[in-house]
């Protein structure tokens, strides 16, 4: 999937739909159909010619529409920053709730696509490299969510990008007990506990079995508390760049 021309060296968004009366397919239409075969198979498993199975297409005909990798994976990141936005009249007044809200929707985004955080955000990802229409209404709508708040600009960009931190970090976390067990990221108490135990009997892991013996280490495991630590670690982030000093805006 290498083309190289003045067409296919500008990004997929500056360029126009495949020309004739109907275009076969949208570029809606393909990254839809990538989407369904990564959550199925893995992310390894997109394919040209997979895509073109799913759409009953000739494999060659999508390079019409796609013209390298970079394309594909820059429709695929702004197909999940569209399903990430807030809909329509569902975000929250106050500004606190406004940005845990966006960074709520993102999370379950990717959890949903637990593939995407290696994929995308990762070296050689397409993060940022094809800002599309939906990554441009999400960003829009993270400094929207802000406007209420008594920040300065500088803390407002900082805040926005340490909350995007936060997410990734945690549905990599995630993504990594999916990609290990093959199952949802709320692991069952009993399969983390039957490794630990082996390794516990060593004696090599005393305060570790300290913590164990204790009641925190239920929230490690418990499946009911991994939303809530995400609430509670969101809610400490975003309380704290309220409070620093010097990111209120100047007085008039």
């Amino acid at each position: 999937m290498a083309q190289s021309n003045a067409a296919s060296d500008m990004p997929i968004w500056a360029r126009p739909e495949p020309a004739g009366r109907r275009p076969r397919f949208s570029r809606d239409q393909i990254a839809a159909a990538a989407l369904a075969i990564a959550d199925a198979e893995g992310f390894d498993a997109v394919s040209m010619r997979k895509i073109a199975a799913a759409l009953g297409a000739g494999t060659m005909s999508l390079y019409r529409y796609i013209a390298t990798k970079a394309d594909l994976m820059a429709l695929l990141d702004d197909a999940l920053l569209g399903e990430a936005l807030v809909p329509e009249g569902e975000m929250p007044g106050d500004w606190r709730d406004a940005v845990a809200e966006v960074a709520r929707r993102t999370r379950a985004t990717l959890l949903r696509h637990p593939w995407a955080v290696h994929a995308l955000h990762g070296p050689g990802g397409a993060q940022n490299e094809q800002a599309g229409p939906n990554g441009l209404r999400h960003f829009e709508q993270s400094l929207a969510a802000l406007d209420g708040a008594p920040l300065n600009m500088q803390a407002k960009a900082n805040l926005l990008a340490t909350v995007d931190d936060y997410v990734i970090g945690h549905a990599l976390q995630a993504g990594e007990l999916i990609a290990r067990f093959g199952r949802s990221p709320e692991l069952p108490e009993s399969v983390v506990r039957d490794f630990i135990d082996s390794q516990l009997a060593s004696g090599d892991y005393p305060r570790v079995a300290e913590f164990l013996a204790g009641p925190a280490a239920q929230s490690v495991v418990d499946p009911d508390r991994l939303q809530e630590r995400f609430e509670h670690g969101l809610r400490l982030l975003i309380d704290g760049f309220a409070a620093e000093p010097g990111s209120q805006p100047p007085a008039d």
